[in-house]
């Protein structure tokens, strides 16, 4: 969800990763709503539209800030690539605000069938917006969604590296947004049962807290009525930096030298001000 392109200024990044991560959730919150609440669709579609959203985001922000479009991302990609740190709070904010102005759309868009499919907005609808241990329904614990959620996160991150390194066999700059998709289409369809895939801070607590001033009194709880919100920040943080330093230390410094070392932003590739 990067590319080393040049932009002008702080505020256009934060601006692009808005967009772009808005565009995300607009996607993603919006096939949960419609499988969940209307009954159209499957997990199939869900997994699909939550990757193209992806891709779609990724196109609409990689020009300006790189598209990381996850915070999750972004602090691996200062601690790994030399992205700087004092971007990643304001890069953090940004992406947070597009996802929950997204879900704020979704909620908005789908009120009606919400309200008939769920007229006290419970449990039963609350996975529109955020995820849950087990989906909400499956016998998983909250300690078994930490897990879950730090292996995903390796896995983005591990292939996501991969993806955009061009001493590696990366795709073109204007198919790894397709390629990205498809990882996170690969990561929903293997690693959507424990936890629901959220990989991604931004991701979850934006239409968490979205959710919660439009309704839904148990959105930062779980179904045991634990507080579970924390769980979807931590764990993919954890699971970006172990997912970077595999790439790092088993990957990257195997290969080939003498070529560029990646497409990723480091200190010389950052957007300029």
């Amino acid at each position: 969800m990067v590319r080393s392109l040049k932009a002008r200024g702080l505020a256009g990044e934060m601006a692009a990763e808005f967009v772009g991560t808005m565009i995300l959730i607009l996607f993603g919150c919006g096939v949960v709503a419609q499988v969940v609440a209307a009954g159209i669709g499957d997990h199939d579609s869900i997994a699909w539209a939550w990757g193209l959203g992806v891709t779609l985001g990724v196109y609409v922000a990689s020009r300006i800030s790189g598209a990381h479009l996850n915070p999750a991302v972004t602090i691996a990609l200062a601690v790994f690539k030399g992205f700087e740190w004092r971007k990643v709070a304001p890069y953090a904010l940004a992406q947070t605000a597009g996802a929950f102005l997204a879900a704020l759309l979704v909620r908005w868009n789908y009120t009606e069938v919400l309200n008939a499919k769920d007229p006290g907005l419970t449990i039963k609808t609350q996975g529109v917006f955020s995820t849950l241990p087990g989906n909400g329904t499956l016998p998983v614990g909250d300690w078994g969604a930490f897990r879950d959620q730090i292996i995903g996160t390796a896995i983005l991150l591990i292939v996501l590296f991969a993806i955009t390194d061009l001493r590696n066999t990366s795709p073109g700059a204007n198919l790894a947004p397709v390629v990205v998709g498809f990882l996170v289409v690969a990561i929903g369809m293997a690693w959507g049962t424990d936890a629901g895939y959220a990989i991604n801070p931004a991701r979850d607590f934006g239409p968490r807290l979205a959710s919660w001033l439009t309704g839904y009194d148990t959105a930062f709880t779980d179904q045991y009525g634990f507080p579970y919100w924390w769980i979807p920040i931590v764990a993919p943080v954890l699971g970006a930096l172990i997912g970077g330093a595999i790439y790092k230390y088993l990957i990257e410094r195997f290969l080939p030298a003498g070529e560029p070392l990646d497409a990723m932003p480091a200190k010389d590739l950052e957007p300029a001000n």
